[in-house]
């Protein structure tokens, strides 16, 4: 009877293998990817080789009821040790006292604008109708534009950092992967599984090849040349679009451009949701957009994360007891347990690398790293609505305007 307990020994057996080789190829990507590209930190060497360097930078805010992130921003950016650099903050709609709050911010200083805009044409996402109307006030001369969303904060250091490594890598548009706060359970947890999901579907390597197959910018920190950023028809090319960072990423790929994508590694530091409904609402939006609106794909992105991140890993743990029960109880081969066990043994210790690796990078205390089986799980649920709201139809709420988003 030996062999019918060897049966789901071979096939745990061959699921860990494959969730090993799986998450083993994930760690030759990290280690590739970190030998391969600086970090936003690695710019503040370089920039003290730049000192005589300064071009000019106008850097342009868009701002939709941002009353409790307004300030630091703008704080951070009066705090920047960079003088060539003007700013504009494009108030969208605004129902709430970030006007005021920036005002009380800015405090007279001189190199911020700001402009008020009250309405939004039906035919632009809102965020990118905000941005391309300051586009407009911006400064016709300065060399760089500089794209930053409200809830970010900025090191003193970050554009004199940002623009040494954008002009020593010869780069028409620098994007960086913003340091994400982790203060709350769901960013402890969830984020940084949601985070690793969407650098899968756009790998850091690959998204900084001239001509990109995977084109990927985060529009929370966007750095163009302005001479680029005009051939390739700014913010006005991309005017429907509600993820208007990965559609500008393919338009600079499409035009040939050099596009670096780099970790901020707390350069740039963002807080996305302040809770749990607004973090799954934002994240389908993310994951529905980054698909193309493709409903397959979503699904097959979910099954994969259930699967890879969840299951396989818990069955391998699972493993490890049941192959010594057996091989110790004689109900299955004593050689065909201890393999299966040191196989599963050997996958857990490279998801559980992987994973620290990523918290690591990520800035979470790696004392959660084991709950990535549950926050996979979770980032597999908010795919899985994604697909689901596309399927049904279910339009779009964000920042204050309904999107009806048609399904492929």
């Amino acid at each position: 009877m030996q062999w019918l307990y060897s049966i789901p020994l071979v096939i745990l057996t061959a699921s860990s293998a494959c969730m090993g080789v799986f998450w083993w190829l994930g760690l030759l990507r990290i280690v590739r990817t970190s030998l391969a590209l600086p970090t936003a930190r690695d710019g503040i060497a370089l920039s003290e080789q730049q000192r005589d360097h300064t071009p000019s930078v106008c850097v342009i805010i868009p701002a939709h009821n941002e009353q409790d992130h307004i300030a630091s921003l703008i704080t951070s950016l009066a705090g920047q040790d960079y003088p060539a650099m003007r700013v504009v903050l494009a108030l969208d709609r605004c129902t709430d006292g970030t006007a005021e709050r920036a005002e009380a911010a800015i405090a007279g200083d001189e190199r911020f604008e700001i402009i008020e805009i009250d309405a939004c044409p039906d035919d632009w996402a809102g965020k990118v109708h905000a941005v391309w109307r300051a586009v407009q006030h911006a400064d016709g001369n300065a060399e760089y534009l500089l794209f930053l969303d409200a809830d970010t904060t900025l090191h003193p250091r970050c554009i004199r950092a940002t623009l040494a490594l954008a002009t020593r890598r010869r780069l028409d548009l620098l994007s960086l992967l913003s340091t994400l706060t982790n203060d709350r359970w769901f960013e402890r947890l969830v984020q940084p599984a949601a985070g690793l999901e969407l650098i899968y579907q756009f790998p850091m390597l690959r998204a900084n090849a001239i001509g990109s197959e995977r084109p990927f910018a985060n529009g929370q920190f966007m750095l163009f040349r302005s001479d680029a950023y005009e051939r390739i028809g700014g913010h006005e090319s991309v005017k429907g679009e509600l993820l208007e960072d990965l559609a500008l990423a393919g338009r600079i790929a499409s035009a040939k451009l050099s596009c670096g994508v780099l970790l901020a590694d707390g350069m740039v530091v963002c807080g996305m949701y302040d809770s749990w409904s607004r973090f799954r609402h934002g994240w389908k939006r993310i994951y529905a957009e980054a698909a193309r609106c493709r409903v397959r794909r979503l699904q097959r992105w979910a099954m994969r994360q259930r699967i890879m991140a969840t299951v396989l890993p818990i069955a391998a743990a699972a493993h490890v007891p049941l192959a010594v029960l057996f091989g110790w109880g004689g109900f299955a081969p004593v050689w065909l347990a201890a393999a299966g066990a040191s196989v599963s043994l050997a996958a857990l210790a490279i998801w559980l690398g992987v994973i620290v690796a990523v918290y690591r990078l990520s800035g979470v205390p790696v004392i959660y790293a084991p709950g990535y089986v549950v926050g996979g799980w979770l980032v597999a649920s908010i795919l899985s609505e994604a697909a689901r709201d596309l399927a049904h139809g279910t339009p779009t709420t964000w920042a204050g305007r309904t999107y009806a988003r048609t399904s492929r």
